[in-house]
Parts: C-alpha cells; sequence; structure tokens
C-alpha cells in the first residue's frame, strides 16, 4: 500500500482550499481515489465543528418527528459529525430540548439519537465480534448469499430506478437518509442473496458518517441476525415514504422484485421448508468502563491522542488538556480494511484542520503515539472514550510503557441500571427518562 511517510507532518494538507486538500490527499493516499469516478472528489457536506453547528442551529424536532421518515423530511443530517464527536449526542440532545416548549416535543429525535448510543454500548461489549452473525438468523433466506456486492448494483445499472438512485446518491455524496439505507440494504440482502457483511463494509467504505457500530449492527438488524425479525418493505412502503417518484418512471414498475403484500413477499424471500434454527433469547452483558492498563491519570503534560470518534478540539480528551499537544494517526489497518474513499478523508481532515496545533501522522498508532509522546516531552497520554477495537488495542500497548488516561464524553443517558443490550427495545426503556433531560452545564 503506498501511503506517505510516518515521518511527515500531513497537518499543513488540512489547511489547504478544498480544492487543493483533494488533490493532495488523492496524491497521499492513491488507494482512496479508486473506483467510482463520481465517489473521488470532495462530498457536498463539509466537515469542521463550524459547519456542524451550523447544521444544529437548523434543526427542528417538531418536524423531524413528523416527517422524518420521508426521503425529504426535515432530517438532522448531523451523523457525519457525531460519528466523528465533532458534535456530541449529549450536545444534540440538549439543543434539542432548548428549541422546543416541552421535552416531549424533542422525544422522537432524541430517541433516535439512543439508537446510536445503543450501538456503542453493543460494540464495546462485543469488539470485533459484530463483523459475525450475533445470532442465527430469525428467517432463512431463499437465496444462497454471496460475499460480493454485485456488478450491477456498482454501476447502479439494476434497472430499479430506486435502487440505482440510491447507489448513485451514496457514490455521490457520501450519505443516504436512513430510509434509503434500509431499502438498500434489505433489497440486497434478501432479494438479491448479497451477504449483509458484503453490503455492509461497502456502505462503510462510502458513507461519510460510517462506523462499525451503527453501519454494521443496523445491516445485521436488517438481515435479522441482530432483531426479531428481517427487516422487509414493498412498493407501498417506498412510494409512500419517496412520494412515488421512482415508481412512476421505472421500467420494471409493477414487476419489480418488492411487489405485493408482506406476507406475500414473506413467501417468496424466505424458506419454509425446513425449520428456522433455535434462537436462545439474546442477552449481553454491558461491558466495564474502559481503562488502558493500570494508570488511571495521564500526568501533568500529556498528549491528547485524537481517534476517528473524536477529530476536535472540544473532545473530552483536548478539552481537559487544552495546552497540551494534540496528534491523529492515521491508521494504515483502518485504510486497509475499511478502504475510505477520497470524500470519507476529506471530510475527515477538514475536521481535524479546525484542530489548533494538531499534528496528523500515518503509522501504527501503537508505535507513533508513544513515540510522539516522548518527542514531544509528554509524560503520557489523553484519549477519549471510544468503543473502537483497533484503538483500545492500540492504547492496551501504549500502557505498558505509559499512562494512558481515558476522558469520558458528556452523559447521554443514565446507563447505571442497564444490564443487558439484547435490544434496543430494552435498553432504551431503562434509559429514556434520563436521556430526555438535559446534561450538566
Amino acid at each position: 500500500m503506498n501511503i506517505p511517510s510516518t515521518d511527515a507532518d500531513l497537518a499543513e494538507i488540512a489547511r489547504l482550499p478544498r480544492e487543493e486538500l483533494v488533490s493532495r490527499l488523492a496524491a497521499a493516499f492513491p488507494q482512496a481515489a479508486r473506483g467510482q469516478a463520481n465517489a473521488r472528489g470532495a462530498a457536498p457536506i463539509r466537515g469542521g465543528r463550524a459547519a456542524a453547528l451550523a447544521r444544529l442551529a437548523a434543526i427542528d424536532p417538531l418536524a423531524y418527528a413528523r416527517t422524518r421518515n420521508h426521503v425529504d423530511g426535515a432530517v438532522t443530517g448531523l451523523s457525519a459529525w457525531i460519528r466523528h464527536g465533532v458534535l456530541s449526542l449529549a450536545e444534540v440532545r440538549d439543543h434539542a430540548l432548548a428549541a422546543v416548549s416541552r421535552p416531549q416535543d424533542a422525544e422522537k429525535l432524541i430517541s433516535e439519537l439512543g439508537w446510536r448510543d445503543y450501538w456503542r454500548q453493543v460494540h464495546a461489549a462485543l469488539g470485533d465480534r459484530i463483523g459475525a452473525d450475533i445470532e442465527p438468523p430469525a428467517a432463512l433466506p431463499r437465496p444462497a448469499a454471496i460475499d460480493r456486492m454485485p456488478e450491477d448494483v456498482l454501476g447502479a445499472c439494476t434497472g430499479m430506478a430506486c435502487i440505482d438512485a440510491f447507489v448513485r446518491r451514496l457514490h455521490d455524496t457520501g450519505w443516504l437518509h436512513n430510509h434509503e439505507r434500509m431499502w438498500l440494504a434489505s433489497w440486497l440482502v434478501h432479494v438479491r442473496g448479497v451477504h449483509w457483511r458484503a453490503g455492509a463494509d461497502w456502505f462503510l467504505e462510502h458513507l461519510l458518517d460510517g462506523d462499525p457500530a451503527s453501519n454494521h449492527l443496523s445491516w445485521q438488524w436488517v438481515a435479522g441476525t441482530f432483531s426479531a425479525k428481517p427487516y422487509i418493505f414493498n412498493r407501498e412502503n417506498l412510494e409512500t415514504f419517496t412520494s412515488g417518484v421512482f415508481c412512476r418512471r421505472c421500467a420494471v414498475f409493477g414487476s419489480c422484485d418488492v411487489e405485493g403484500e408482506y406476507q406475500q413477499l414473506t413467501t417468496r424471500l424466505f424458506r419454509d421448508d425446513v425449520a428456522e434454527p433455535r434462537r436462545e433469547p439474546l442477552r449481553i452483558r454491558p461491558a466495564r468502563p474502559w481503562r488502558p492498563g493500570q494508570a488511571g491519570r495521564a500526568g501533568q503534560r500529556p498528549l491528547v491522542w485524537l481517534t476517528l470518534d473524536s477529530v476536535v478540539a472540544t473532545s473530552p480528551a483536548a478539552a481537559a488538556h487544552p495546552d497540551a499537544p494534540r496528534l491523529f494517526v492515521v491508521d494504515p489497518a483502518w485504510l486497509a480494511d475499511e478502504r475510505p474513499t477520497l470524500k470519507r478523508l476529506v471530510f475527515l481532515f477538514e475536521c481535524l484542520a479546525e484542530v489548533p496545533g494538531v499534528e496528523i501522522r500515518v503509522g501504527a498508532p501503537g508505535e507513533i503515539v508513544p513515540a510522539r509522546a516522548a518527542a514531544l516531552g509528554c509524560d503520557g497520554v489523553a484519549v477519549a472514550e471510544t468503543p473502537c477495537p483497533r484503538v483500545r488495542r492500540a492504547a492496551e500497548a501504549i500502557a505498558v510503557a505509559m499512562p494512558v488516561s481515558v476522558h469520558d464524553w458528556p452523559p447521554f443517558c443514565d446507563r447505571s441500571g442497564v444490564r443487558d443490550l439484547g435490544r434496543f427495545s430494552r435498553y432504551w426503556q431503562q434509559v429514556a427518562r434520563s436521556a430526555l433531560g438535559p446534561g450538566p452545564a
């Protein structure tokens, strides 16, 4: 893999105007500029705290509750900044509550934030195991699963107007409405027989808000390997929430793969000639608070290590040590595993450009972080809490040589009574009341 030298500080690239930034990143990370031509440039969504706050100021919790299921509804569009820690869940929740006269008016928006919090807790508990079926499929699919994305899908030439439009939008913008994600995932898994992991990995390459927790666990929810039943949709559902814009001009209207009532689709898509796998009630024990090594404090002058979950000066680690050096490490293992597109890298670097004094280097964090800490005269490392197993393993290795302190995000909800993460409904029942109240000032 052709990547920049570990001796190079890429912070200068991050501060370039957007057109130059795209060009320099394409040269520095040529693997990110591969593939579909429309996935090679910059996304319409800009990275950084300033853009995030402008978008946050525009959200309308009441309009969101009324229209969020429609592809042209008043969704927040905040997910890419939330994924990177530029906005915290608690910050968005508090803003939503401040925008309404009664807490219940923001309940729908806050409950959707709750899903992202839930996925993070599951990821922290299961680690890399979210990459495999969490439980046996709720229904056995008829198509034999294939482990790669079909070429006609990648080329947006399936003949289904809706599917092709969703694929083009994913490649063009790095973002999809949640319903579009669910429809696309359901069609790929249940109609085309694509294994959910192949689809999830494809999404993760392109989505600006892609993180393994929300992405892979959502695909498992659709597939029925982390849900009580698989998710399917029909043309009526699609037309309702798209105002029929795709169906009225579709070449296969009236004879497409999602025609019929739900029971008809269930019979068509899932096997009934063999017994379903036995499924025990799913129980997932929450993880203990993450604290690498034995040390609890990072000393008087730590190096603040920014990760993919915290590329902002207001991250809890950076906020706790405002005068400390900041470092972000582009991990070649991440580049190889997630294969982020150029759009994702541009968004990431735009976020980092707003972090004063940040260094950006390429290499294995377990080696780069302690080496830079020593070179800068730091006596430890401070990092924001993250469920990412790759970061956690690197932090454990660093903690052998120097103290690593973990700084928690502002609380979104009170999880002290949670004993099981097996289903979101059970989780939300236990934390909803605390999530609907504003956090501490």
